[in-house]
Parts: C-alpha cells; sequence; structure tokens
C-alpha cells in the first residue's frame, strides 16, 4: 500500500472539512494513495496542537513554511485566507509538491495569474476547491449535457444565494469590509465555476452589483459603514452562444444553500437546487405527450461517485461527502500526475468573469471576459 502524507494549513471550518475527508476518503474509494494526516498548521502552537489532535495529524506547527518543507508532507491543502495563498502555493511548488488550494485562489486576480504560471512551470499536480460540482447529481447533469439529453442548450440561468445577511441589524464583521469578502468575493465564484463546468467559457456579461444595506452595527454599540456588495446579477452569453442570467446574494431571504440552475434544450430542460442536493429533475420531449413533465430523479448507486457511500438509492449524500468526493479526485490526480478540473486555470476563468463583471458595473455596459485562462 502506497501512501502519501498530506498537510493542511488552517484549521477553520474548511480546514476541519478537509481534515474529515483526508481520515476517510482511503476507506470510502479504497484509494490506490493512503493519505497519512502528517502535519497540521494553525496561527498558534497551543492551537495547532489541540487541532491536529482533535483531527488526527501526526504533528502541528504554527508556521506554514515549517509544514510546506517538511519531507513527510509530500501533498499541500490550503484552507487559510486568501491573503496566504500564493506565498504558500509557490513555496510548494518550487519543492515539486501538489497543491489543492481553497477558493478564491488569491487575493487578486494578479496573485491567481502568479499561482497559475507557478504550477504551470512546475509541473505540479494543482486544484481549486470548488466542492459543488462534485455532488452526484451535478456529475450526472455534467453528463447529460454531453450525451445530448436536452439537444442543444439554449438557456442557462444559475444562482448562488444565502441570507447571513439578509437582516440589516446583524452585525458587522471581515465580512462586510473589502471588496474580496463581499458577495462577489464570496459567493459568486462557485456558480461560476458551475457554469463554466456545465456549459464552458463565458464570452461577455454585463453585471449590477449593489451593497442593500450600508451600515451595520457593532458590538461597540455604534454604526460601521459596508464596504462592499450584498448581491449581484447579471446577462451573460457564453462562447457557444447561448443566452445566461447569474445571480449572487448574501441577502436573499429564506435561502440556506441556494446554489441553483435551470437549463433549457432544444430536446428538454434540467433543473438542480443544492438545498436538495440528492435529487435532479429532468424534462424530456421524447416522452410521451401524457407523461410529459419534469421528473424527480433521485441520486443513486448509477450516478458518480454515489456507490462509494452508499448502496441504497434515494439515502442521498451530503456537504462532507462533497469534500470527500473532492480528495479523492485530487488523489488519483496525484497517483496519474495529471491535474483535473478544476485546475488553477480553472480557477483563473473565474477570476476573470468577476473582473469582467466589476468592469460592467463601473462602465454601464456590456464587457468581454478575457479568454487567456481557458
Amino acid at each position: 500500500m502506497k501512501t502519501i502524507g498530506i498537510g493542511i494549513i488552517g484549521t477553520g471550518y474548511m480546514g476541519k472539512a478537509h481534515s474529515v475527508a483526508m481520515n476517510c476518503v482511503g476507506a470510502v474509494f479504497n484509494t490506490s494513495l493512503k493519505p497519512v494526516c502528517e502535519m497540521l498548521c494553525a496561527t498558534t502552537e497551543s492551537g495547532a496542537k489541540a487541532k491536529a489532535e482533535a483531527f488526527g495529524f501526526n504533528r502541528s506547527t504554527a508556521d506554514w513554511r515549517t509544514l510546506v518543507n517538511d519531507p513527510k508532507v509530500e501533498a499541500i491543502v490550503i484552507a487559510s485566507p486568501q491573503s496566504t495563498h500564493k506565498d504558500i502555493a509557490l513555496a510548494a511548488f518550487e519543492l515539486g509538491k501538489p497543491v489543492l488550494c481553497e477558493k478564491p485562489m488569491g487575493a487578486s486576480t494578479a496573485e491567481a495569474q502568479a499561482m497559475v504560471d507557478a504550477a504551470e512551470r512546475s509541473g505540479v499536480v494543482n486544484m481549486v476547491g470548488f466542492n459543488y460540482v462534485r455532488t452526484p447529481a451535478t456529475q450526472y447533469a455534467r453528463q447529460l449535457i454531453a450525451d445530448g439529453a436536452i439537444g442543444d442548450v439554449t438557456w442557462f440561468r444559475g444562482e448562488h444565494t444565502e441570507d447571513f445577511y439578509a437582516d440589516s441589524n446583524e452585525p458587522a464583521s471581515w465580512r462586510t469590509q473589502g471588496r474580496a469578502n463581499g458577495t462577489m468575493g464570496d459567493l459568486s465564484s462557485h456558480m461560476i465555476n458551475g457554469a463554466l463546468a456545465l456549459l464552458g467559457p463565458i464570452e461577455k456579461v454585463s453585471a449590477d452589483i449593489e451593497t442593500v444595506h450600508h451600515e451595520r452595527p457593532t458590538d461597540k454599540g455604534n454604526t460601521e459603514a459596508v464596504t462592499n456588495d450584498d448581491h449581484a446579477h447579471c446577462l451573460c452569453r457564453f462562447a457557444s452562444g447561448v443566452m445566461g442570467h447569474l445571480y449572487f446574494s448574501r441577502v436573499a431571504t429564506g435561502r440556506k444553500m441556494g446554489y441553483a440552475y435551470e437549463i433549457n434544450g432544444s430536446k428538454g430542460a434540467i433543473r438542480f437546487d443544492q438545498e436538495d442536493q440528492n435529487a435532479l429533475w429532468l424534462y424530456q420531449m421524447s416522452d410521451n405527450e401524457a407523461d410529459r413533465g419534469f421528473r424527480k430523479i433521485l441520486t443513486g448507486p448509477a450516478h458518480p461517485d454515489y456507490k462509494a457511500f452508499c448502496l441504497g438509492p434515494g439515502h442521498g449524500t451530503g456537504y462532507q461527502d462533497q469534500l470527500i468526493i473532492e480528495a479523492k479526485d485530487f488523489l488519483e490526480a496525484i497517483a496519474n500526475k495529471q491535474s483535473t478540473f478544476p485546475t488553477f486555470r480553472d480557477g483563473l476563468a473565474v477570476n476573470h468573469v468577476i473582473d469582467a463583471m466589476w468592469a460592467s458595473q463601473d462602465s454601464k455596459t456590456w464587457v468581454t471576459v478575457d479568454q487567456s485562462a481557458s
């Protein structure tokens, strides 16, 4: 049995999720490379030690450089703040170590470009943590589109909507400061990646970006100005000619995990909503007229990556399972010495769409998306 030492930088929400995934993936998928949770990095030595014991790591450190340079750490997961991503990734690639980096890749498109350049110079496996495209239902949707099950695609609508800032009395925090932490810097990237995965490159956009709640209370009893966006939408045209619409919001009252899309085709249509992540709705014109309508397909062992978790159709997978599937894909890429979607270059393509949306907001015109990452 061949093992690979894993180092994870970051012990917050996503750091824990990746740690759980690496502890589980070998058993769930019987991967050819068996991950060993070698070292965990947090901001303090005591905190890192406590989290390492809780998450099942052999060792810990408060210095990411120690982790990256350790010879027993053979592959690295970056789950720390985005301002740290570039330096960690570049150091890892210099040593020839594969990297799975959480989104967004860097603090800017320039940083993301530097990360792509370093990854491609090194020839080392690289991946961005867009986990929602890995649900069995969305993988199946990609298959249906590729197989022509709904004919030629004519229209796409995608959204990522949540309501954690719908209440204007929700206190100010780091999330309400700086463009990188707004809805465009946070939620938009997942659905843009989903749109690119399902339909291919986006050619141009016409966007409108807005702050709904301009001030929020602080814990000191006063108010603080919000310096980033609450929601945004845009018309778009894909390079294939397909018409589309994208919407992102952190103030969409009632929505908890609104990663959803609708796709119309010349012979059918698809609908999906992450709040019901184990179901895909499919309409096909080839059905008998009396039976024609959207039918709910429950995911099961016949769908991508489901069988490894459960033999019962309709029993379902959850959020953590997406991370386990992602870990499996990362390990398989390392074993095959070939990066798999979404690579750093795919992550850069998302950045270019976001940049075009901001440029459209500023100019109030249609803006062409930079296709240099495609």
